[in-house]
């Protein structure tokens, strides 16, 4: 009431002095102000209406699908997260109806690429779920990474200024980082990684891969000895034989006439194994050929009888290529009634071990199965024996050693590089050491605060790896009950965890669809490797250092060059979950494990060898080779081990549903 009176006698004093022109002005301006604040009204109401995002998507995505066919791939790519952020804020603002009828109206333009982020999101019926649901969180609170040409993105940003799609642009605004790059747009077939989910920093992921990585392996270590005295005295064998060889030719030539026909096939014959055997060596100098680099870690110092029995196995190691394929060694568990949740098999293949979801770890002496039963007994927490006779069959062919300490079902189990010791992780956020020699539970290691999904030893012992639900993964040693590492990065669960053969990094997958490579010293991430659609469940390292494989939910492999943090050969390698991978000792064969009830065998050697030709060609691809699919009846592929001597081993549950 004040300022109306204020600008009445404001006005009357300009009429009376004759400043018709100031009158006039002042007349203009209150109506323009009474104009917009009526504006002001009607576009707030227009901000309730949950029609806009309908209008707004449904333009842009018209608009995507009728651009220029060369730059139309590029421009679909901001659908995808403006659809979803539409959805999920048409349900924060309460129009949960309208935003079902949104959902399923342009559900489909998404399924091909996202289905199964979308089965999730399909969940979310309420603003409560969007902050009880990871995915929805982790959405909301992290950015998408999407990759432009520039003239992409000027259309783009010439599109959202012309029809001044104001919703449409706050989205993109603050749920899209992108990088735009210079000349003409990418390939259709480099789609892998030009929507990633990367957190909300811009130029993390290429400041990541910029560092750098000494993929090399340990130098002077146990296995490099080996070799080496191992080769030594292959060369003074044949030396010894080629002297006796020249002796015996000499007295055979002497003789000349009929024999000299069979002698010159000898002489063939000699030269095609020698051929095989050079082909063979050229095989196993992918692993000598890689660099040596110093541990950063203390290594614990390795017995003599290990060494001894590491030479063994490789006097014995069969050289495996494209035409040698391995033997393989399939362990079924029967009668697990969907309990069983991992196995694991030891080095040698002598134990496998199987986790439960009663929270029991079993491990059978592969030695022992088909003798007569004896009587046993199975420790607890505590070390003390609880007396509990092992019931096995009633012909006793099954028997094993029973752990029990965990308090809920154990989701990971992995045995030391020499078998003699045995990690658990389980539900109950604990990982717990057990000694396969006193059948007893040495140590129980409390760090994380949620399920512990993985956890993996390192290839000399001594030092393990453990990823959980907490979304960290963490390094320990044996002999402390904290973690000396944890390695925090990832926006959703770690669910497997590999370290690389040198010791100096460990690699992380996880649900947020990208795996790491971590410093373990610094406890730095310095890789981050986007491609994958759906969770990374299972990781391998080259015997060389230099390559990683990663296998995701949706049955793709990704072989990753570490160095420069590009893929080198993706492929749909399985119809459902890979949940094992496993590389032959020197390289040539990558094995593959899946819940498709089969093993895959595929050529490594030939399709880096082909890399390295194509080097120059910057981003160049080249798809691994299947060599052989090795199907199972009904027993879906729980655990993959190429043995010291490049045997398979393989484990699964019989599953007569699937």
């Amino acid at each position: 009431m004040e300022d109306e009176e204020m600008e009445k006698k404001v006005q009357q004093y300009l009429h009376r002095k004759g400043f018709r022109l100031t009158e006039l002005a002042l007349q203009e301006e209150r109506n323009r102000l009474s104009t917009t604040s009526l504006s002001d009204v009607s576009l707030s109401r227009s901000d309730n209406d949950p029609a806009r995002y309908y209008d707004g998507y449904n333009k842009l995505r018209t608009w995507a699908y009728n651009s220029l066919d060369q730059y139309k791939h590029e421009l679909l790519r901001v659908l995808y997260p403006v659809f979803i952020h539409c959805f999920m804020d048409l349900v924060a603002e309460g129009h949960t109806q309208e935003a079902r009828s949104f959902f399923h109206r342009f559900r489909e333009d998404h399924e091909l690429m996202h289905s199964r982020d979308l089965q999730k999101l399909e969940g979310i019926l309420s603003p409560l779920h969007l902050e009880e649901m990871d995915l929805a969180r982790s959405l909301r609170e992290n950015k998408f990474r999407i990759k432009l040409c520039e003239y992409s993105y000027e259309l783009l940003l010439q599109y959202l200024q012309k029809t001044q799609a104001l919703v449409m642009l706050g989205i993109i605004n603050e749920r899209i980082i992108f990088e735009v790059s210079a000349g003409q747009p990418s390939l259709i077939s480099d789609d892998a990684d030009v929507v990633a989910l990367v957190g909300t920093s811009k130029d993390l992921a290429k400041q990541i891969n910029q560092k750098e990585v000494h993929w090399g392996l340990i130098e002077d270590s146990v296995e490099e000895r080996m070799e080496k005295a191992l080769s030594d005295s292959d060369k003074t064998e044949a030396e010894s034989k080629d002297a006796d060889a020249e002796d015996n030719n000499k007295k055979k030539s002497s003789e000349g006439g009929k024999q000299g026909g069979p002698l010159n096939k000898k002489l063939k014959k000699d030269k095609v194994v020698g051929a095989t055997g050079k082909n063979n060596k050229s095989e196993a100098s992918m692993v000598s050929a890689a660099p040596r680099v110093k541990p950063e870690l203390t290594l614990p110092a390795t017995p003599v009888e290990v060494e001894q029995s590491i030479l063994e196995d490789l006097r014995n190691r069969a050289q495996l290529n494209n035409l040698a394929l391995p033997s393989v060694s399939f362990y079924t568990f029967l009668n697990t009634h969907n309990r069983l949740n991992c196995s694991s098999i030891s080095n040698d293949g002598s134990l496998v071990v199987g986790g439960f979801s009663d929270s029991s770890v079993k491990v059978w002496d592969m030695a022992k199965i088909g003798q007569p039963a004896k009587t046993s007994s199975s420790q607890g927490e505590n070390g003390s024996s609880q007396g509990e006779h092992l019931s096995l069959t009633s012909e006793g062919k099954r028997p094993y050693t029973l752990f029990q300490g965990h308090s809920g079902p154990v989701y990971s189990a992995a045995f030391s590089p020499f078998g003699d010791f045995l990690l658990s992780s389980s539900s109950d956020s604990t990982i717990r050491l057990w000694s396969t020699k006193l059948n007893a539970n040495l140590v129980c290691y409390k760090g994380h605060n949620y399920p512990v999904w993985d956890v993996q030893f390192s290839p000399v012992g001594h030092y393990f790896a453990s990823a959980s639900h907490d979304r960290t993964a963490r390094i320990w040693s044996m002999d402390k009950i904290q973690p000396l590492r944890i390695m925090a990065g990832h926006l959703a669960d770690v669910d497997c965890v590999q370290w690389h053969v040198n010791c100096n990094y460990i690699a992380t997958g996880s649900s947020d669809k990208t795996v790491r490579l971590w410093d373990v010293q610094t406890g730095e991430c310095i890789r981050m490797f986007i491609g994958h659609r759906s969770m990374v469940l299972s990781l391998a390292m080259s015997p060389d250092g230099r390559y990683m494989a990663s296998g995701d939910e949706d049955g793709t492999i990704m072989m990753w060059d570490l160095s420069t943090g590009r893929c080198v050969s993706p492929l749909a390698g399985h119809n459902s979950c890979v949940w094992s991978l496993a590389f032959s000792c020197e390289g040539a064969l990558l094995a593959s494990g899946s819940a498709d009830c089969t093993v895959k065998l595929w050529d490594v050697a030939s399709s880096t060898k082909a890399l390295k030709v194509d080097d120059t060609k910057a981003g160049s691809t080249n798809r691994l080779r299947l060599l052989k699919a090795l199907p199972t009846k009904s027993t879906p592929v729980y655990n993959l081990r190429f043995s010291r001597r490049n045997l398979l081993f393989a484990t699964g549950a019989l599953s007569l549903g699937s």
